[in-house]
């Protein structure tokens, strides 16, 4: 028997994913080649865009799917099944392959062709979305433009400037335990609205 047929606005955002997990654009810069990670549904209030994934969601396929994800996670107060129901959130990051290692053993930037071509179509597809997370200073660079502060730490005290569209976030990676250390503004003010609107976002 026939499957029931998927409304528009699904099977158009079905085929931009799809399209997308395709792309071969900077194929030849890739050390491991392409993979593009990404998840997003029509339906989705709340959109993540980090900068790229790292080996380990290279290797699996899953977004988020290592330490940063854990401390990202309990930065929203959410479960994993709920962090991965792509009908609730969309995660689109800058760059949906993993770019390599830079001179100093961290990883490179996102690949630049990434977010310019395939981000306003996603955008214009996820149109319920009602926040966008974003998590790191290439996020912010393209989403905030000339809004942000001079460093990624006076943008995220400024977080209220871009409230409730846009809410700026440092990268959750452990490395960072020391700039949390520095800022408990950010625990203390930052997290419990975050939490708050998240909640409602996705109940």
């Amino acid at each position: 028997m026939a499957g029931k047929a998927l409304p528009k606005a699904e099977r158009d955002l079905e085929k931009l994913l799809a399209e997308a997990r395709a792309c071969r654009v900077c194929e030849q810069h890739l050390p491991l080649g392409p993979r593009p990670v990404l998840r997003a549904a029509p339906a989705a209030r709340l959109m993540i865009v980090g900068q790229a994934p790292g080996t380990r969601v290279h290797e699996t396929g899953i977004p988020w799917n290592d330490r940063s994800g854990d401390r990202l996670r309990d930065w929203l107060s959410i479960s994993k099944d709920m962090f991965y129901d792509a009908a609730k959130i969309a995660i689109v990051p800058m760059g949906f392959c993993y770019p390599g290692v830079d001179a100093k053993g961290g990883d490179r930037p996102p690949r630049p062709e990434c977010a310019p071509l395939w981000h306003p179509p996603l955008r214009e597809a996820l149109k319920n979305v009602e926040l966008t997370l974003l998590v790191g200073m290439y996020a912010q660079a393209r989403y905030l433009g000339k809004r942000r502060q001079k460093t990624l730490t006076e943008t995220v005290r400024h977080w209220r400037d871009y409230w409730p569209e846009f809410l700026p976030l440092p990268h959750p990676s452990w490395r960072n335990t020391a700039w949390l250390k520095k800022n408990p503004w950010f625990e203390e003010d930052l997290l419990p609205d975050l939490r708050q609107r998240v909640k409602k976002l996705i109940a």
